[in-house]
């Protein structure tokens, strides 16, 4: 009878086994620190030969045959190895949520140049200078600039909160260049403090700040930097699934709040984005009492289509920027309630990219952008100050290359630049057209022993033209100009080891003025100044000097940079100290006159006791003028950053400290400020649904509700910088 059972059980055993159920495991997998999801995950199931990947969104479905214990390895590049243990009896349904962490400070990185493989220039950039992801999302503000605050190196240039723009080591204007998506903001924010920077921070993606020899593919002002807000608005590659970011910001010091909402949908070899935000903000509140006319209003719309093929893609944009914001009055000079101001952009894009996948020719990029700009400044009768319209033809094409011979990589390229300046209202500038065409290139070689070398030449030609004779009361004529100038930059790395770079930047700027710069002549309303160019000004050149050293390991990071910048005809508006009568300006005369601008940064980030970090940042900026030997004006005091924070499994928490000095070096004209020190918190805490992700952060500012002033604010003798406040972010990935 035994002998029986066992043939028996012999002959069923396979259709037993048949129809052992299949069980699903399923889930994402997401970066620690920023909460993104990361593709192209290798999952292991030990003692099978099973292997899998995540897709685009990080998503990832594993069916397994029959009930027990499983070991899926988790293996990304840049990543530590992941182990889960998963139990298919105790567990009916399997959804994971895997948090992968990066090996040390690094992370991948995109950089203004597109997609060409890294470099150790790309890898020092990316450790001093990008914010991203959930620390950008910790630090967002209302502004572009109020988000950089904390930035070593970086200040905050204002006549409100609304028309912040940053400054770079001393540096503002166009010698600072902001982009988006590699492409040049074309609005005024650089010629004039109450101009705004049209572009809302909520959605961008990353932030980086770029220097060296790579500037020169952007810009040929080689002493400042390029800030470029990555939001990918043209899709450059396919997602598998239907991706939704929903996401709200609200602060108690001017009542502000956004909602905002961005999808991605992907149709067979078509990705399209759409993108809506929508922000207000009331006066703000400082210790002393209510910033009146301080608010903001601001509408963007956006909508972005690419066709994705195997050797690249090809794709457009439209992006609507509409912003009513005020700028504050009181004071001597000013309008007693203020300047209102509507301003609205239209900027329509089109990139291509196509890949050779040959040895030496790699892959071309070209971007061609219109823009529309209006801006319009109102005086509190609702009378028209001031009225500038632009129209911006713009582009580029870039030819990126492999290895051959000593060269490791390059970029070649040519940009170009149309641009319609119409000027009306109580504004005598004259109308004016402006053309510029540049070549330029940026090579890096092979690693020579433990030596790397970057350099990168860039050609100028620009042509300004009035479009019609105007009678200007202090300017005898205005005529048109031609500048022909060249940059040039270079940079060399020393690797004493594995951790540790030391490395000099060697540099000549150019820079060419601007329209109001040559042709001003008359009052600007929300500057709250009398403004007179110079049509014979040359064009602006100097020779910078860095020096800097970066130590990189797992618990610890650290920078240290020294610069010096010569400059020969710096170009700025200084205040005469004179009073134009018949509008009760102060009246600001555009020179050039030789400057230097020297000074120093250091970084440093310290991770202990497995869940602890401290991170500090200083940064100092000194200005002068070589014949007089006095200050430069509107050079931003020493700075510092302090922050101590404790990390967990899905959440973070730390305290910081904002500390600055005096600034008494200031120009005859110009007021000086105190130091101060002001205290925050800042907390974040990251959960997740079956198939969302959900981000929350809480900032608590200026908590001791101190009486502080920004040296770089024209109304700071009106009221200080914003008292305590309390911001909160939430933002939801599906």
């Amino acid at each position: 009878m035994f002998k029986y059972i066992v043939i028996l059980f012999l002959i069923l055993n396979p259709v037993i086994k048949a129809e052992l159920p299949d069980y699903e495991i399923s889930g994402i997998v997401i970066d620690e620190a920023t909460s993104k999801p990361i593709e192209n995950v290798q999952i292991y199931i030990t003692d099978t030969e099973l292997k899998f990947k995540t897709s685009s969104d990080g998503k990832f479905k594993i069916t397994v045959s029959g009930s027990g214990n499983y070991i899926l390895e988790f293996n990304a590049e840049g990543y530590k190895p992941f182990n889960k243990n998963v139990n298919t009896v105790v567990d009916s349904v399997q959804f994971l949520l895997i948090r992968m962490a990066e090996f040390g400070f690094k992370t991948p990185l995109i950089t203004i140049t597109d997609d060409h493989p890294r470099s150790k220039f790309d890898d020092l950039l990316e450790l001093s200078n990008v914010l991203k992801d959930k620390e950008l999302q910790k630090n967002l503000g209302q502004t572009l600039a109020a988000t950089l605050k904390n930035e070593t190196g970086i200040s905050i240039r204002s006549m409100g909160p609304a028309p912040s723009r940053p400054v770079y080591r001393g540096l503002s204007g166009d010698r600072v260049l902001i982009t988006e998506d590699g492409v040049k903001i074309s609005d005024l924010s650089s010629t004039s403090p109450d101009h705004a920077v049209t572009m809302d921070p909520f959605t961008i993606e990353k932030i980086e700040v770029v220097r060296g020899p790579k500037v020169l593919l952007k810009t040929p002002a080689t002493v400042g930097g390029i800030i470029n807000a990555i939001r990918n608005e043209i899709p450059r590659q396919l997602s598998n699934t239907v991706k939704l970011r929903l996401g709200s910001f609200y602060e108690t010091v001017n009542k502000g709040y956004l909602l905002s909402g961005v999808t991605e949908i992907p149709v067979s070899n078509f990705q399209f984005r759409l993108e809506g935000n929508y922000r207000k903000a009331d006066d703000m509140t400082s210790p002393e009492g209510v910033l009146k006319n301080s608010y903001i209003n601001t509408t963007t719309y956006s909508g972005g289509m690419s066709y994705v093929f195997s050797k690249g893609y090809s794709g457009i944009s439209g992006r609507q920027y509409k912003s009513d914001y005020g700028i504050p009055g009181g004071f001597v000079g000013s309008h007693p309630n203020g300047v209102d101001i509507s301003m609205n952009r239209n900027q329509y894009n089109f990139k291509f990219n196509y890949n050779f996948h040959r040895d030496f020719m790699d892959h071309l990029d070209a971007d061609f952008s219109r823009v529309n700009y209006k801006h319009t400044e109102y005086e509190s009768s609702d009378l028209i100050g001031a009225e500038y319209r632009i129209q911006s033809y713009l582009g580029y094409v870039n030819l990126f290359h492999n290895e051959s011979g000593i060269l490791k990589k390059g970029i070649g390229g040519i940009s170009f630049e149309n641009r319609d300046f119409n000027i009306g209202g109580f504004v005598f500038t004259p109308p004016s057209l402006s053309d510029n065409i540049s070549l330029y290139i940026n090579e890096e070689f092979k690693k020579t022993g433990k030596f790397y070398f970057e350099f990168s030449g860039r050609y100028n030609y620009n042509f300004v033209k009035p479009k019609q004779a105007v009678e200007l009361s202090n300017l005898d004529s205005v005529y048109s100009r031609v500048f022909n100038t060249f940059s040039l930059s270079a940079s060399a790395v020393y690797e004493l080891n594995e951790r540790m770079n030391i490395g000099i930047n060697l540099s000549r700027s150019s820079r060419v003025p601007t329209i109001e710069e040559l042709y001003s002549d008359g009052p600007h309303l929300a500057a709250y100044s009398y403004e007179i160019g110079n049509p014979d000004l040359k064009d602006e050149t100097g020779t910078g000097t860095e020096l800097f050293g970066y130590y990189s390991d797992n618990n610890f990071y650290g920078m240290l940079t020294f610069f010096y910048n010569d400059m020969k005809n710096y170009i700025l508006p200084r205040n005469t100290g004179e009073i134009n009568f018949s509008t009760l300006l102060p009246i600001y005369q555009t020179e050039g006159i030789g400057a230097k601008l020297l000074g120093f940064e250091s970084q440093l980030e310290y991770k202990f006791l497995k869940k602890f970090s401290f991170d500090a940042s200083v940064s100092y900026t000194y200005g002068e003028i070589n014949e007089t030997k006095s200050p430069l004006p509107q050079i931003p005091p020493l700075k510092s950053f302090l922050e101590l924070k404790y990390t967990g499994r899905n959440y973070s928490a730390g305290i910081n400290t904002e500390l600055a000095s005096a600034q008494d070096r200031v120009d005859e004209f110009e007021e000086p400020t105190a130091g101060y020190i002001i205290f925050g918190a800042a907390g974040q805490y990251t959960f997740s649904g079956r198939n969302s992700v959900h981000n929350i952060s809480l900032n608590l500012e200026n908590i001791t509700n101190r009486i502080y002033r920004n040296h770089l604010s024209r109304i700071k003798s009106v009221l200080p910088e914003p008292g305590f406040g309390v911001r909160l972010v939430y933002k939801f990935l599906f």
